[in-house]
């Protein structure tokens, strides 16, 4: 059966979607005006994995040049990890440390929802970010090669976002406003589309066992990370995607490490 190309508007479509996403996940001059709606950000959901993968790239940019510098591997793969974190605007980081706070700190649904919403960081969300960056840039350093440090970002990166469509379809909106609840519910052929195409990049970025390995570590992580959602706050919010986006990066770039070595 013969299958015609895509057409002008399809890509032109894409394209718009792709920007929707990188609008909303990053602060990189690729998104759409921020006048614009986030509601259509589910039908974009299937970019995600792609806006991971550019992020990816950028944090592998820093660590290769640091490395040119003469930097060693552990300040290198510390400027890589900022230099994600600047290009997303900490989004992710933020959520990780408010989850952090209200899961840890908050006594019943309603106490944690409303200390999630907080601005103020306490002592459980500091450490979980001081946590995360440190594992995420150990496993960097451990590797110690630019070509395998970028291959890692791009695989960490695309995967985590990768799996959020299937989180906002699995979970419920834990409250009725917030960007969690607006962003909508991604149509199963997007929510797929997302995952499979972060699959592909982590088994493409990474060899083919050292990928697989990646791929069932973070898809365990996220699974158990939306359970224990599910039961503290009885669902998503923004913070709770950040935060199953952070348990992904860490999770792939901690198995890319372990397999190398």
């Amino acid at each position: 059966m013969r299958t015609d190309p895509p057409r002008a508007a399809d890509l032109a479509r894409w394209w718009d979607e792709f920007r929707l996403a990188a609008g909303f996940l990053t602060r990189l001059p690729l998104g759409a005006d921020e006048t614009e709606a986030i509601g259509p950000l589910a039908q974009a959901s299937w970019a995600f994995p792609l806006v991971g993968l550019v992020v990816g790239l950028v944090g592998g940019v820093v660590y290769s040049l640091a490395a040119w510098l003469g930097v060693p591997p552990l300040p290198a793969a510390l400027l890589a990890v900022a230099a994600t974190a600047l290009a997303t605007g900490a989004l992710h980081e933020d959520g990780l440390a408010d989850v952090a706070d209200g899961f840890g700190g908050g006594a019943d649904r309603a106490e944690k929802l409303a200390i999630m919403r907080d601005a103020r960081s306490g002592a459980f969300g500091v450490l979980a970010i001081v946590f995360s960056v440190g594992l995420r840039a150990t496993a960097l350093a451990a590797l110690a090669d630019g070509g395998r440090v970028t291959a890692a970002l791009v695989a960490a990166h695309a995967l985590s976002r990768g799996f959020l469509p299937l989180v906002l379809r699995a979970l419920e909106p834990a409250r009725s406003d917030g960007l969690g609840a607006a962003a909508g519910r991604p149509e199963a052929a997007n929510a797929w589309a997302s995952a499979g195409l972060g699959a592909l990049i982590v088994l493409f970025a990474l060899d083919w066992w050292g990928g697989v390995a990646a791929l069932v570590a973070a898809a365990v992580v996220a699974i158990l990370m939306s359970n224990v959602a599910r039961r503290q706050v009885g669902g998503y919010t923004g913070d709770v995607l950040g935060a199953i986006e952070q348990g992904g990066e860490v999770t792939v770039m901690l198995a890319a490490a372990a397999w190398a070595s």
